[in-house]
């Protein structure tokens, strides 16, 4: 799943997690598709956090640059060397103001 940032709420306050260089990324996930017994499924992956993210929650949502995304999905890289956290400074972390990021819409 393509993203540019991610939130998280910690200690009462909400932040904005975005890579430091400013570039889109991936969540790695898993799909399974719908049987006469289950529908269709999805879910994105988690792993520890990394360094940026750690004094924030203990785990983070399995990211992966651009350059790592065809990897994953045609898995040409085993998951244990894919699914890591990425290197300190890899993020660039914001406080977010109390209010909705979003206005309400009037209907």
């Amino acid at each position: 799943m393509p993203a540019s940032e991610f939130r998280h709420r910690s200690g009462g306050r909400n932040f904005s997690f975005s890579l430091a260089n400013g570039d889109w990324f991936y969540f790695a996930g898993i799909w399974r598709p719908a049987t006469n017994l289950w529908p269709e499924a999805y879910a994105i992956l988690t792993i520890e956090a990394n360094a940026d993210i750690s004094p924030y929650h203990d785990r983070q949502m399995a990211v992966l640059t651009r350059d790592q995304r065809l990897d994953w999905l045609d898995s040409l890289v085993p998951e244990k060397e894919i699914l890591r956290p990425l290197p300190a400074e890899s993020f660039q972390v914001k406080p977010l103001g109390t209010a909705p990021s979003q206005p309400r819409l009037a209907v």
